[in-house]
């Protein structure tokens, strides 16, 4: 099946990233049977902490086919996606998910994202990074303006 050949290729990919000096994980995207995205994890070497391996994935499949939804799309990704790439999956609605490793077996080698997860939870004060809302009069507006564009781009 496609699934396993395009799992095995992202798993090759963070292994090879490994021995480049880069983190242990690959990603790929595909659509209709053609790849058209491949990202590996960057964050050191970029200086980066967004430049994850779906993350870098989704930029390329999305700079390749000029658009920034991904309808219609599989990613394949060598360890189940932390919360920041899940969030960017959903957004740019890709179809399906197929990982490999789990987050338990990241957390093992050190990539422990457990507190991302558990801040969720907690009300906004109680974060381990204090959020606050100011109450301003003008807040709305942008979304106001977005409102009243005919000719908007829809998400």
């Amino acid at each position: 099946m496609n699934d396993e050949k395009y799992l095995r290729e992202a798993i090759a990919m963070a292994k090879a990233n490994v021995k480049n000096g880069g983190g242990p994980f690959g990603a790929l995207i595909v659509k209709d049977g053609s790849v058209i995205g491949r990202g590996v994890n960057q964050v050191a070497h970029n200086n980066d902490p967004t430049a994850h391996a779906e993350m870098m994935a989704i930029r390329d499949a999305c700079k390749n086919i000029n658009d920034f939804r991904l309808y219609g799309c599989v990613i394949y990704t060598s360890c189940e996606p932390c919360p920041m790439c899940l969030g960017a999956i959903y957004w740019a609605h890709i179809d399906r998910i197929v990982f490999a490793a789990t987050k338990d077996d990241a957390s093992k080698a050190g990539f422990d994202d457990s507190f991302i997860y558990d801040e969720f939870s907690l009300a906004h004060e109680q974060r381990s990074i204090p959020m606050q809302k100011m109450v301003l009069r003008e807040a709305a507006e942008p979304f106001e303006q977005w409102l009243k564009l005919e000719n908007k781009t829809k998400y």
